[in-house]
């Protein structure tokens, strides 16, 4: 009986450890969040809360870094009941899937001290503050993944009507001989030179637009990278494979953990690659 109660300790205590939680109860507001529950912070946006606490409080940085405090106890606690709630209905991710975030989520922490202790210059209060805020993303977004989604909407039953057409249809015929024709026209006046045809080069900002955001992401980050010193650029390209390169992550977690990484690598002056994530 005694070897049993034990092993029922043991196995509590690692079950702690791999779902920590942070208690900010989300009816209970305590004193740096004016009043307000959490559910009711995490309304506004972090930029919306920092504005109002410092408006009350002061707009020193120690105020920012209060307020930010306060916004990210309130948002670890949703997560928190996010992976209670999975938990319960057997939907949350298995152990090599927590595993696996871990990993990510612990690579994620070394890389964001390494870039901000070598950033020039070194990050003060306030960005380590938004840092640590915005790094609190990632788990959410591993839980909110494995949240049942609603039933997508059938298909509006309105539809193009050359879509709808049968291919042997009359009216489906026309449109395709009208298009071979048009495409005729196109082919000929391209063999034949007509300058009216030509069409001009895509502007190159219009080519960036194309881009996937994730592709953009990577090349931003690059060229930050590219832009350090030689041996600060190899010490943190060599933290930042630690992230991704030994662990899987969706194209959604990649395109949030460069834009993350890039954030960290921005100087204090420098128009930001992305909004803020909340």
């Amino acid at each position: 009986m005694r070897s049993f109660t034990i092993l029922l300790f043991v196995v509590s205590a690692l079950a702690a450890q791999t779902h920590p939680t942070h208690r900010a109860p989300a009816g209970r507001a305590d004193a740096d969040q004016l009043g307000l529950t959490c559910t009711q912070i995490l309304q506004m946006s972090s930029a919306e809360w920092v504005t109002k606490f410092t408006a009350e409080k002061g707009s020193e940085p120690a105020q920012t870094v209060r307020a930010l405090g306060a916004y990210g106890k309130c948002y670890d606690a949703r997560t928190d009941q996010l992976a209670a709630r999975l938990r319960k209905t057997g939907k949350g991710p298995l152990m090599g899937a927590r595993a696996n975030f871990q990993s990510v989520e612990q690579a994620l922490k070394a890389f964001a001290a390494k870039a901000l202790a070598e950033s020039d210059p070194p990050a003060d209060a306030v960005k380590s503050a938004y840092a640590a805020l915005y790094e609190k993303e990632f788990r959410y977004e591993f839980y909110e993944s494995y949240e049942p989604q609603p039933p997508v909407p059938a298909q509006a039953a309105s539809v193009r009507k050359d879509a709808a057409l049968p291919s042997n249809s009359p009216a489906s015929s026309a449109a395709h001989s009208s298009k071979n024709s048009s495409g005729d026209k196109a082919s000929s006046s391209q063999v034949m030179g007509s300058p009216s045809q030509t069409v001009p080069d895509a502007n190159p900002q219009d080519k960036e637009k194309e881009i996937d955001p994730l592709t953009a992401a990577k090349n931003h980050f690059g060229a930050l990278l590219g832009a350090l010193p030689d041996e600060r650029m190899h010490d943190l390209h060599k933290a930042f494979g630690e992230i991704l390169g030994p662990n899987s992550a969706t194209s959604r977690m990649q395109l949030l953990i460069y834009r993350y990484a890039i954030f960290l690598l921005e100087a204090p002056g420098d128009k930001p690659f992305s909004p803020a994530p909340f």
